[in-house]
């Protein structure tokens, strides 16, 4: 077994190798760069060693700088995490003439299975169901145009190298052929050092299936049942659970029978994946392969109870597997969110900045459920520019996909995140989604359930009624804390048994305060109810999550001060709320209400990013829907456009410059 293994990623994929690691006995080596120096993963290493610069093309993806950083630690092994180096076949190639075992699939497996072109040959040669299209590199936009048309729209541009969604465009329309592939073909080059593309039909609404399969060095190789990774917006996965609500046993065994005949094709040796696009006719196509590590394993480790970062690490020590497919048993059902730097309001874009409040649940169990955190991240930790939006994951285990649901709605709720846009508002609304319990998924559920775009949920009903009467109990908790003070009048704070107005989105709800029955207890009589309730919690001014129950009803909602009120979070549903007196209530009404600016004459970056291409300029008349500059963030290619017919005044910007959020690019006459 090894003795030191270096852990060529950062984030929390390195945090989690890194704890199986120790629970082994392995010491572990982190390799950061400069704007890494204060991660998590830097901390938690044995030992530490800077490589460089970022972006990642100046630190982890120079192959000579990792293995420069094992011969200066002494790490026998390297572990590559995903993203990266992982699926780069030069890469295990430089280990072994180095002398130092690369804890992933041989070189070999890699380059057949790595290049998409290729995989999909040995997939056909193999028997296994794929996607037609065209079997080769596009070298230019005419080809482009030309396979398009004689394969038929909709069609997928995406990069023969890499994964993870980067280098992926779908082009419906023939206009949209030549910019899908430049930009295809541009990100593929950023992220993986290689611009090939190639085209394939695209499937309408399909289901993203996934098999883990797990090879040895001794011609081994099982399945490890499927995952479900549908919910995806950009064709990055955004929520992933297993098993899949859409397979059952038989099909299972034929999808993973698949996954196996092709990995024993290949010679594959470790952890990888095969991905297959089910459509709606019950027919499936094999995507393409992973040969590494996937985001979303913990959701396959905790309904099979295999630790596959373990049999990483055993398999490339030369160990034969000692699971057998007979082994294989699927244990109840788990779901995990991605808990992302991005802005649902603005169609997902990349927020950057310093975590303010990092506060997730705690791990462990909660009745019959587990909750699980990969993170890598702490209160504090910077949020960069320059790397993949995920911060953490959050991740669920139950008996059933509905208890699974309800944990994962309820870790959600505790799950408290300030000083960057995030997803969590998102995930939370779409744990109650009524699609999402029914199990109706595929890739076009996002575009399909919020065509719009996702913005605050509008409480109505006894949702209203419930953030009311915890905003009521919070505004009587924080009078009864002034009231304990010295040199503060009694009269100044009325006694708790009188009328209240909450205003609450766009309603005031009129509550009556019937008594307080100590300890952050009230009694509270709703509208249109003869008998009050109890709210009860234990919250204190400046507890960021208000805990408690109202009536019978347990109740977990974010709690964030705003002036003369405070900002209420929970499922989605995000409102200010202000617990008044009816004479300030009365006078309350009669203040005017502040107007947003008129943005009409700027066009602002929507995200924080590099500017790699401005396509207008002083004097230039542009029309709605023209492109008007792409900004990378987070090694993803955003093409901003014109929102209408306007005149450019003055273009504010130039390529290669860092823009921060609502930044001017340009302005219009």
């Amino acid at each position: 077994m090894f003795r030191k293994i270096l852990i060529a990623n950062r984030g929390e994929i390195a945090v989690r190798v890194m704890r199986t690691a120790r629970r082994m006995g392995i010491a572990t080596v982190a390799v950061y760069c400069d704007a890494d120096q204060d991660a998590l993963h830097v901390e938690l290493a044995d030992e530490a060693i800077n490589i460089g610069p970022p972006p990642a093309s100046a630190s982890y993806l120079v192959i000579e700088r990792i293995v420069e950083a094992c011969r200066t630690s002494g790490a026998d092994a390297v572990h590559p995490g995903y993203g990266f180096l992982s699926e780069r076949a030069a890469f295990p190639d430089a280990l072994e003439s180095a002398g130092i075992a690369f804890i992933g699939p041989n070189a070999k497996a890699i380059a057949a299975m790595g290049d998409k072109i290729e995989s999909k040959k040995l997939a056909a040669a193999a028997g296994v169901y794929i996607v037609p299209g065209y079997l080769g590199t596009i070298e230019d936009e005419a080809e482009a145009f030309a396979v398009a048309r004689e394969i038929g729209l909709p069609v997928m541009i995406k990069a023969s190298a890499g994964g993870g969604g980067k280098g992926m465009r779908i082009a419906r329309i023939f206009d949209a052929v030549s910019e899908s592939w430049r930009l295809a073909r541009s990100e593929a080059q950023s992220s993986f050092g290689d611009n090939r593309v190639l085209i394939e039909k695209f499937i309408e609404n399909p289901r993203h299936i996934e098999v883990q399969v797990l090879g040895d060095k001794h011609g081994h190789v099982i399945y490890l049942g499927e995952r479900e990774c549908s919910i995806q917006r950009r064709n990055q996965k955004v929520v992933e659970e297993a098993p899949s609500s859409a397979v059952n046993e038989q099909l299972r065994a034929e999808m993973g029978g698949q996954a196996v005949a092709l990995a024993k094709a290949v010679g594959y040796d470790s952890a990888g994946t095969i991905e297959f696009a089910f459509s709606p006719d019950g027919r499936f196509y094999f995507l393409e392969m992973n040969t590494r590590l996937q985001v979303e394993h913990p959701v396959t480790e905790l309904v099979t109870g295999i630790d596959l970062v373990e049999q990483m690490i055993c398999v490339a020590a030369g160990e034969p597997l000692a699971i057998r497919q007979a082994d294989v048993r699927m244990d109840g059902w788990a779901i995990e969110s991605r808990i992302c730097a991005e802005d649902p309001r603005r169609d997902f874009l990349p927020s950057i900045g310093r975590l303010d409040r990092y506060r997730p649940p705690a791990e462990g169990r909660y009745g019959a459920a587990t909750v699980r955190i990969d993170s890598g991240v702490v209160e504090g930790s910077e949020v960069s520019i320059y790397f993949d939006s995920l911060i953490s994951k959050l991740v669920t285990h139950a008996p059933d996909r509905a208890a699974a649901t309800a944990a994962m709605a309820a870790a959600l709720d505790r799950f408290v995140i300030d000083g960057i846009a995030h997803n969590q508002p998102f995930l939370s609304a779409l744990m109650d989604h009524p699609r999402w319990a029914e199990g109706r998924l595929s890739t076009a559920f996002i575009p399909d359930e919020f065509p719009d775009g996702f913005g605050a949920i509008k409480p109505t009903g006894e949702v209203v009624i419930q953030l009311a009467m915890v905003a009521l109990a919070i505004e009587l908790r924080r009078r009864e804390g002034l009231r304990s003070l010295s040199g503060y009048a009694r009269a100044k704070f009325p006694e708790t048994s009188a009328e209240w107005v909450v205003r609450i989105a766009d309603e005031r709800i009129v509550l009556h305060a019937a008594g307080n029955l100590g300890a952050g207890s009230w009694l509270v009589r709703p509208p249109n109810v003869p008998e009050p309730v109890a709210v009860t919690s234990t919250w204190r001014p400046g507890d960021p999550l208000w805990v408690g129950m109202i009536g019978g009803t347990s109740l977990t909602v974010q709690v964030r001060p705003v002036t003369g009120g405070v900002q209420l979070s929970w499922r989605g549903v995000e409102v200010i709320a202000r617990a008044m007196r009816p004479h300030v209530a009365a006078l309350e009404s009669l203040m005017p209400e502040k107007r947003a600016r008129d943005s009409l004459k700027t066009f602002r970056v929507p995200m924080p990013g590099l500017v790699i291409a401005v396509y207008a300029e002083a004097s230039q008349k542009v029309r709605a829907g023209q492109p008007l500059a792409v900004v990378e963030a987070m090694k993803m290619e955003n093409v901003l456009r014109a929102e209408r017919d306007a005149t450019v005044a003055r273009v504010a910007v130039k390529p290669g410059d860092v823009l921060a959020v609502d930044a001017v690019i340009m302005e219009f006459e």
